[in-house]
């Protein structure tokens, strides 16, 4: 079983190389009781355990994994700590305000400093590097959007210490990118090893006096219960972190659409390659299209790179084998190649992907009940690394009623819609992976923004 966990992305074959056997933590040995119980051993259940035990150290604090920590997207993503949050600001401050919006963003903002603080302290070398995030524009219609965000965060009061706009010279200093008209940067964002991150709060968390059970699945979750096939755990507070496999508890197949997102990376890079590349401070990259592309220049020299395209399987399935699409593959690594020529002759070390959590309208949530005892975070589009952190925070706030800003912020309490039953998802979801496809194709060929994509973001109030 450890050999299966070492090959589920280039990050946790990375961290069996530096020493991670992998070897699963005890399973639960019967029923038992606690103060809080966690589902889930991801981002979002670890910080809300570290932050927990922050408050109170005398809390009875359990979380139960079906595999092992950082097993799910928390393991396997693109490695950005990043300060960006799916939904539309407009559409946050039509329910809020202008400064929640602001309130909220800067949160987010602050919370990559606490990824990198709390890493620090703990000892957990997870190549953490703050270089920010470039985002270059390759034809008119990105060059035309890009100028469009900056003008938009200006009028939401965000200088240029929030998000600036690069010339074609600026951009090149900084990137080694074809075809770049200009690029938008932002110092938010920093690029670290996710799966190292992920391993080392399971293991600060228990130093902290948490116990993880792995190997138990979790058949359902009731009002203080949390039932698994070794027995049930009964709490005052139960706190659902499952994100993307949401849809396989029972009665909440249409609460979360699980997509995958896949990845590659490229064997370790000469220096005369890396040169050429540039991210010499490790900027995370990507580019204004609008299926959404990722990566990093990993501390060993490599590109990590991931995009989206793979299908939303029926009725909301997860199997392991979704984790790898010969197509979907193929196609980043000719991307990649697109982006930078130079590495044509270059060879190709891993394959791998996962699911992530996408709510109906796109709005990440946290939350506490506190006359069910029910908590919950999760739907985060692919922007989890700090906003799970902050849900982490937010959540020990609002769990130890502890009294702070962050259990002010728009998403707390927010509910997304469900999604709509088979076969509407199935067609609704894939249309929209294909809307956007067909989308960047036009505009690279055109130079003129896709009106239908366009039209799209304004139904989700952008």
């Amino acid at each position: 079983m450890p050999d299966t966990y070492r090959t589920l992305s280039l990050w946790h074959d990375l961290a069996a190389l530096a020493g991670d056997s992998f070897t699963p933590r005890a399973a639960l040995g019967g029923s038992t009781e606690a103060d809080v119980v966690i589902v889930g051993a991801g981002y979002t259940g670890l910080w809300t355990a570290h932050t927990l035990l922050q408050r109170d150290p005398t809390l009875r604090v359990l979380v139960v994994e079906r595999e092992v920590a950082g097993f799910g997207a928390s393991g396997r993503n693109g490695g950005w700590a990043s300060g960006s949050f799916p939904t539309p600001w407009k559409r946050i401050a039509r329910n809020s305000s202008r400064d929640a919006v602001r309130r909220l963003q800067s949160a987010l903002n602050d919370t990559i400093d606490v990824i990198g603080e709390v890493a620090a302290k703990e000892d957990i070398d997870c190549h953490f590097s703050k270089g920010g995030s470039l985002s270059v524009a390759r034809n008119q219609a990105q060059w035309t959007r890009a100028k469009a965000e900056v003008a938009n965060a200006r009028e939401w009061g965000f200088d240029d210490s929030f998000l600036q706009l690069l010339d074609a010279d600026e951009t090149a200093e900084r990137v080694g990118m074809s075809n770049a008209l200009g690029a938008t940067y932002t110092p938010h964002c920093a690029a670290l090893q996710p799966a190292v991150l992920n391993r080392g709060l399971a293991d600060a968390v228990e130093r902290q006096g948490a116990t993880i059970y792995e190997q138990t699945p979790v058949t359902s979750i009731e009002s203080g219960i949390v039932r698994t096939p070794f027995g049930d755990i009964r709490a005052e507070v139960v706190v659902r972190a499952t994100e993307g496999y949401t849809p396989d508890l029972p009665g909440m197949a249409r609460d979360i659409v699980p997509m995958y997102s896949l990845m590659v990376a490229t064997e370790p890079l000469s220096d005369e390659v890396l040169q050429a590349i540039g991210l010499d401070e490790r900027a995370t990259f990507t580019d204004k299209r609008h299926l959404r592309i990722y990566g990093q220049r990993t501390r060993d020299g490599r590109l990590a790179f991931g995009g989206r395209g793979a299908p939303y399987h029926y009725g909301s399935k997860i199997d392991p084998t979704f984790d790898h699409d010969l197509r979907v593959h193929g196609m980043l690594r000719e991307i990649l190649i697109d982006l930078f020529p130079v590495l044509r002759d270059v060879g190709f070390s891993h394959a791998w992907g996962g699911n992530l959590g996408v709510p109906r309208d796109w709005y990440p949530s946290v939350g506490f009940d506190r006359r069910t005892g029910s908590a919950w975070a999760g739907g985060y589009v692919g922007n989890g690394v700090t906003t799970a952190c902050l849900a982490g925070l937010t959540l020990g706030d609002l769990i130890t009623d502890t009294d702070s800003d962050l259990v002010t912020l728009p998403w707390v309490g927010h509910r997304s819609r469900r999604w709509e039953p088979e076969p509407l998802r199935w067609s609704g979801v894939n249309a929209v992976t294909q809307l956007m496809a067909r989308g960047d194709r036009a505009e690279a060929s055109s130079g003129k923004p896709s009106a239908a994509v366009t039209q799209f973001w304004k139904t989700l109030g952008a």
